[in-house]
C-alpha cells in the first residue's frame, strides 16, 4: 500500500530499542534496510544540567535576559560549548538571548552547496516576547504595566470580503472602572496577561523579514508574493500565537500580507501544535518524574533552592503554600524575565520597598530554570523521550507526512505528472513546550529552555546527481546536533533515516499514538 513516500514499510521492534525499516522508495525503486536507534541517549554534561552550577554559580552563563538586542561583543548564533579534559561541557559567551532567540538569518545562514536543490521547508518557533501570564504575577505588583502603544484586534468579517456588509477593525482597550471596588491580581495598567508586547510584535516582524531574506532573497525559494497554494501558516488556539503571526506574515510578504490571510488552527481538544490533545500515559509519566512529583531527581533542586524561595516569597508576597510558584521555578522565571526583557526594574515588596529582588537572585532563578528544562526534556532518562513522543507524536507524524508529500510532489513534477508543486513552505507558531518536545524527540545534545522566538527549521533537499533526498535541521539558525547516534549531526542526513526514526517512535500518520497514550 502506498503511503506518501514509501511504497511498503514494515517494522521489527527489537529488545535493544532498535527498529529495522525496509522500504521501497518512489524515486529509488530499490529496497533499503535502515536500522534506527530509538533508545534514549543522554545529553552532554554542562553547567546547564549541573545542580551545583545552578545553586552555587554566578551570573547566567553569558545568556542574555534584558534586551531583544545582543550586546556588541556577543556574536549572533548558537550557544558555544567546549569540552574539558574531564568531558564536561563548559559554556562560553554565545547568543542565547531569552528575549529574542537566534533564528535563521542571512548573515549567518550556512548555505548548502549547489549540488542540492531545496524542495521543502517547515518552520516551527515559539511566539515572541510578551507580558507574563496572570497566574505568574504577584498578588500585588508595585508598579503598573501599560500597553498603549499597540492594539489587539478582535473582530469577525463575512467572506467573501467584497460582500455588501463590511466589518470595522475593532480592538480591545483595557480599562478599570472607577465604580469597580475590586483590584485586579497582579499588574494594573492597560495590558492583557499575557499578550505580545509592542517589542514582541517588532521582533516578530523582524523574524519574518529575516526568513524572507534567506528563503527568498538568498535562495529564491519563497515566492515574492503570498501564495496560499505554496505557503501556509499555522497557530495554536492561544491567541498570542495569532498576534505573532500577523507580524511574521507581514515581515515575510510585506504589504501583500495586508490581504486576508488564513491561519490554520486545529480544534482545541485535539490541537497537535500546542499540544492540547489528551495523552494520559504521557501525563502520568511526566507526573511521576517532573513538576509536582516527589521524584528525588526533581525535588533535589527545589530543596536546594529553599533559601532563594524564602527571599523571593518575602518580596513577592506569594505564600509558601502556593503550589504554582513552588512546584517549579517557572512562575518566578516568567515574572522576572518578562520585566527585564521590557527594561522594567526587578520588583520590590509592595508594602516595604526595602525588600527587593536582586540581580543575583534573578540570575539564580534563571540558572535553575535552565536546569529544570534540561532535566524535564533530556536529563531524566528514557522517560523524557517517552513523554515527548506521547505528547507531541501527532505533530511529528504530521511533519513526516508533509515531508513525504513534498517528495512525492517534487518527483511528480519532475516527471511532468503534476503541474503544481503544492505547499512547499509551512510555518508553525507555537510555545516553549512545543519546541521543547521537538528538541526532546530529536534528543538534542545540549538542552536549554527555548526562549522567545526559539526556532527549529526542517529543510528537505534533493541531490541533483542521484535524485535522492536529504534533510537538514537547524536550531537557532545552525545545524542541530543530536545525542542519538542514528541522527548525529542533522546536516544532509538521508531523509529515510529521519522518517524511519519518526515512524519507529509514533508510526506513520501517528498510528501508534492511540496505544501510546492509552486512548
Amino acid at each position: 500500500m502506498t503511503v506518501g513516500y514509501y511504497v511498503s514499510t514494515r517494522f521489527f521492534e527489537l529488545a535493544t530499542g532498535f527498529f529495522m525499516v525496509s522500504s521501497l522508495s518512489v524515486s529509488q525503486a530499490a529496497n533499503m534496510d535502515i536500522l534506527v536507534d530509538l533508545s534514549w541517549h543522554a545529553p552532554i554534561s554542562s553547567s546547564i544540567n549541573s545542580l551545583s552550577s545552578a545553586i552555587n554559580g554566578t551570573g547566567t552563563y553569558g545568556f542574555v535576559y534584558n534586551s531583544s538586542t545582543l550586546p556588541e561583543d556577543i556574536p549572533y548564533g548558537t550557544v558555544i560549548f567546549f569540552l574539558s579534559k574531564i568531558r564536561v561541557a563548559h559554556i562560553q559567551l554565545g547568543a542565547y538571548n531569552w528575549c529574542n532567540m537566534p533564528h535563521v538569518r542571512r548573515a549567518e545562514y550556512p548555505k548548502v552547496n549547489s549540488s542540492y536543490v531545496l524542495e521543502y521547508v517547515e518552520v516551527i518557533h515559539r511566539h515572541h516576547k510578551r507580558t507574563p501570564y496572570a497566574s505568574n504575577t504577584f498578588p500585588v505588583e508595585a508598579y503598573p504595566w501599560y500597553c498603549d502603544n499597540e492594539a489587539l484586534f478582535y473582530y469577525g468579517a463575512p467572506l467573501p470580503t467584497h460582500s455588501a456588509n463590511h466589518s470595522a477593525n475593532t480592538y480591545w482597550s483595557v480599562y478599570i472602572s472607577s465604580s469597580n471596588p475590586l483590584a485586579p491580581r497582579g499588574f494594573s495598567g492597560t495590558c492583557q496577561f499575557p499578550q505580545i508586547t509592542r517589542g514582541g510584535l517588532d521582533d516578530s516582524w523582524q523574524h519574518g523579514s529575516d526568513l524572507y531574506g534567506v528563503y527568498h532573497d538568498l535562495l529564491g525559494f519563497l515566492p515574492e508574493r503570498y501564495d496560499p497554494n505554496l505557503v501556509s501558516f499555522r497557530v495554536t488556539n492561544n491567541v498570542i500565537t495569532s498576534q505573532v503571526a500577523s507580524m511574521v506574515t507581514s515581515g515575510i510578504f510585506g504589504g501583500e500580507a495586508q490581504q486576508n490571510l488564513a491561519l490554520l488552527v486545529q480544534p482545541a481538544s485535539i490541537d497537535s501544535l500546542e499540544p492540547a490533545y489528551t495523552c494520559l500515559a504521557a501525563k502520568n509519566n511526566f507526573s511521576a518524574y517532573g513538576v509536582g512529583s516527589d521524584d528525588p531527581g526533581w525535588t533535589a533542586h527545589l530543596k536546594a533552592a529553599a533559601d532563594l524561595y524564602a527571599n523571593l516569597d518575602t518580596v513577592s508576597g506569594v505564600p509558601p503554600t502556593d503550589l504554582g510558584f513552588h512546584m517549579s521555578l517557572d512562575h518566578y522565571f516568567d515574572n522576572l524575565s518578562a520585566r527585564l526583557c521590557h527594561a522594567k526594574p526587578l520588583p520590590c515588596n509592595a508594602s516595604n520597598p526595602s525588600f527587593c529582588v536582586t540581580q543575583a537572585m534573578a540570575d539564580e532563578v534563571f540558572r535553575l530554570g535552565q536546569y529544570e528544562y534540561s532535566y524535564l526534556y533530556r536529563d531524566a532518562g528514557a522517560r523524557t523521550l517517552e513523554y515527548s513522543t506521547g505528547s507531541y507524536g501527532i505533530w511529528v507524524a504530521e511533519l513526516a507526512e508533509n515531508l513525504r508529500h513534498a517528495m512525492h510532489a517534487a518527483d511528480s513534477t519532475s516527471t511532468d505528472n503534476r503541474t503544481s508543486s503544492g505547499i512547499r513552505y509551512r510555518h508553525n507558531i507555537a510555545h516553549d513546550g512545543s519546541v521543547s518536545r521537538i528538541l526532546g524527540i530529536l534528543q538534542i545534545e545540549k538542552m536549554v529552555w527555548p526562549g522567545m522566538g526559539s526556532e527549529v527549521v526542517f529543510e528537505l533537499y534533493k541531490r541533483k546527481v542521484d535524485q535522492q533526498y536529504y534533510i537538514r535541521v537547524l536550531w537557532g539558525g545552525q545545524v542541530l546536533k543530536s545525542s542519538n547516534p542514528t541522527l548525529g549531526v542533522l546536516d544532509m542526513l538521508p531523509v529515510e533515516v529521519l522518517l524511519a526514526y519518526f515512524d519507529g517512535l509514533v508510526g506513520q500518520r501517528a498510528e501508534k499514538i492511540p496505544s501510546l497514550c492509552s486512548l
